[in-house]
C-alpha cells in the first residue's frame, strides 16, 4: 500500500502493506522532521511539498495533523501549509493530503482552485480520483529521474518502458486476466473496435451476431453491417425504449457465428447486464466502456473485451482491448494494420507511438484501485452509491426512473420529471450548486447521473439532497 508521495524531487518512498501501522505511522513523522530539518522548504525544487498519509484510526490522523502543525511552526521552513482529509465510504481509511508552501499566494491559490471543484457528473470523459490527479499533478514537469515529462518521453525509451509494462501487470493482477490473453493498449477511442471487432474476427466462419440493448450496440452492429458482413440482429430492446436487458439464451444465437457481440453497460439509457450470456462454443465480444474495473468480472467468459478509457481509466485518448490468444489468427487480409490486433500484440501495443500519457494515468488509476483493495472493495463502494440513489428515486413520485429494477446500471442513473422545461431547470440548477453535466444524453433527454469509481459517495449523498430541494421548490402543475 503506498503510504505517501510528495513534490520534492529526486526522493521517492513507498512503504508496502506489510509494514505496521504503528512503523507507518513513525516513518511518516520521521520523514516530515527529515524534510524540514535536514532540508528545509528552501532546497525544494517547487513552491511547495506534498505529503500523502493513509491512516485507519481517527485519533492518529489528529495526533499526526498536530505533530506536522507544530513542526512547521517550530521549523518555520514554510509559510503556509494546507491540510486535505477525504475518507473512504467502504471502509475506515483516511486520506490526509498535506501541501506546504513556501509562498503564501501560491497556498491561497491552490486552496481556490481545490473549493472550485465539482462533483462531475459527465458520462465522459468522466472525473478521475483525487489522488490521482494529485500524484499526476506531482510528477507532471518531472517523473522520477527522468528530467522530462511523460508526455514528453520516447515510447521506446527506457524511461517510458518500465510505465507501459507496469501498466498492464496492475490490470492483469486488478481483473485477474487469464494469462492466455492479451492486454492491448490502442487509439482511436471504443468506437473505432466497432470496426476493428469484425474485420479480426468474421473470418472464423464468416458470420456474427449482435444484441441491440442502445445506441452503441446498435452503432456496432451497423458498422459490421456497413462493412458488407453477414451480421445478425439476436436480439433488442429497442420496441421498449431499451428501458431492460433481455434474457439471452444460447439458441437465439447461429451455432456457426464468428462471435456475439454484447455491450455489457449502456451509458445513455442507464441499463446493465446483470449477467454474463451463455454463448456457449461462441466467443462473447464486450463492449464494457463504462463499467470496465468497475467490480470484478470473470475475463474468461469472454473471447474480447474492450473499452475506451474516458469513462472510468483515464482521461480520453485510449482503448484497451482484452482479447483471448486463439482469435488472433482471423484478421481479414486487406484490413488497415493499424486495426489488426494480432499486430498490435506482436508489437507490445507499440506498433507505433502509443496514447502515452493516456497509459499513465490509467497506470495510475490501477494502483488507487489495487490500494484501496482492489474490484471487491470497489463494487461495494459503487453499490452503496447506485443504492442511495435508486432507494430515494423509488421512494418518491417527483421523479421516473425509467430502467427497469433488474437492468439497472450501477454507473449510470436516468430520471426524468416528466416535463422537458423542469428536466432543463432542473439540471441548469444542479451546476449552479457544483453538481454539474446531469444533463441527459441529447437523443433521450431528461437527466443521467453517471457514479463512476471516481465519484464520492458524498456526490451522490449531495445529489439527492438537491433532488428533494428542487421537487419541493418546483411542484409540478
Amino acid at each position: 500500500m503506498s503510504i505517501f508521495y510528495h513534490r520534492f524531487r529526486p526522493l521517492s518512498i513507498v512503504f508496502r502493506k506489510n509494514i505496521s501501522d504503528k512503523r507507518k505511522i513513525f516513518l511518516s513523522l520521521f520523514f516530515v522532521y527529515f524534510l524540514f530539518s535536514a532540508f528545509g522548504m528552501s532546497d525544494c525544487s517547487t513552491s511547495y511539498i506534498n505529503l500523502r498519509l493513509i491512516f485507519q484510526n481517527t485519533l492518529v490522523v489528529f495526533f499526526t495533523i498536530f505533530y506536522i502543525y507544530f513542526s512547521y511552526i517550530f521549523n518555520k521552513n514554510a509559510d503556509s501549509v494546507i491540510f486535505l482529509l477525504t475518507k473512504q465510504s467502504n471502509n475506515s481509511r483516511i486520506f490526509l493530503s498535506l501541501y506546504f508552501f513556501t509562498d503564501n499566494s501560491a497556498a491561497s491559490g491552490f486552496s481556490e482552485v481545490y473549493m472550485n471543484r465539482v462533483y462531475n457528473f459527465s458520462a465522459g470523459p468522466s472525473m478521475l480520483p483525487l489522488p490521482v490527479l494529485e500524484k499526476a499533478a506531482a510528477e507532471l514537469v518531472c517523473y522520477g529521474d527522468s528530467g522530462m515529462s511523460v508526455m514528453e518521453m520516447s515510447h521506446r525509451s527506457a524511461d517510458y518502458e518500465p510505465i507501459i509494462a507496469d501498466a498492464e501487470a496492475l490490470l492483469r493482477r486488478l481483473m485477474n486476466i487469464p494469462d492466455n490473453y492479451k492486454v492491448l493498449f490502442l487509439q482511436g477511442g471504443a468506437s473505432t473496435q466497432f470496426a476493428a471487432v469484425p474485420m479480426n474476427l468474421i473470418k472464423r466462419t464468416g458470420k456474427a451476431d449482435y444484441v441491440v440493448t442502445g445506441q452503441f450496440s446498435g452503432k456496432a452492429f451497423k458498422e459490421a453491417q456497413k462493412l458488407g458482413y453477414d451480421v445478425k440482429c439476436a436480439a433488442t430492446t429497442k420496441d421498449d425504449n431499451f428501458d431492460h436487458i433481455p434474457l439471452l439464451t444460447k439458441d437465439i444465437f447461429r451455432p456457426d457465428a464468428a462471435y456475439v457481440h454484447i455491450c455489457f453497460n449502456n451509458t445513455i439509457y442507464g441499463t446493465k447486464y446483470g449477467y454474463i450470456p451463455d454463448t456457449g462454443d461462441i466467443p462473447l465480444v464486450a463492449d464494457m466502456s463504462s463499467c470496465i474495473i468497475s467490480e470484478p468480472v470473470d475475463v474468461s467468459k469472454f473471447g474480447v473485451i474492450y473499452a475506451g478509457a474516458q469513462k472510468n481509466m483515464a482521461p480520453a485518448g485510449m482503448t484497451l482491448v482484452i482479447v483471448r490468444d486463439d482469435l488472433l489468427d482471423y484478421a481479414e487480409e486487406k484490413m488497415p494494420t493499424m486495426l489488426e490486433w494480432k499486430t498490435m500484440a506482436e508489437n507490445g501495443s507499440m506498433y507505433n507511438t502509443p496514447p502515452c500519457y493516456t497509459i499513465y494515468m490509467a497506470k495510475l488509476v490501477y494502483e488507487w484501485i489495487l490500494d484501496l483493495g482492489g474490484l471487491d472493495v470497489m463494487k461495494e463502494m459503487n453499490v452503496k452509491k447506485a443504492k442511495y440513489l435508486y432507494d430515494y428515486l423509488d421512494s418518491q413520485d417527483y421523479y421516473t426512473a425509467p430502467v427497469k429494477k433488474d437492468s439497472r446500471s450501477m454507473m449510470n442513473v436516468t430520471f426524468v420529471t416528466g416535463d422537458a422545461d423542469l428536466d432543463k431547470k432542473f439540471a441548469s440548477e444542479a451546476a449552479k450548486n457544483g453538481l454539474k453535466n446531469l444533463k441527459g444524453h441529447r437523443s433521450v433527454g431528461g437527466m443521467r447521473a453517471s457514479i463512476y469509481n471516481a465519484m464520492p459517495y458524498d456526490g451522490v449523498v449531495k445529489l439527492a439532497e438537491f433532488m428533494k430541494e428542487f421537487a419541493k421548490n418546483n411542484p409540478k402543475g
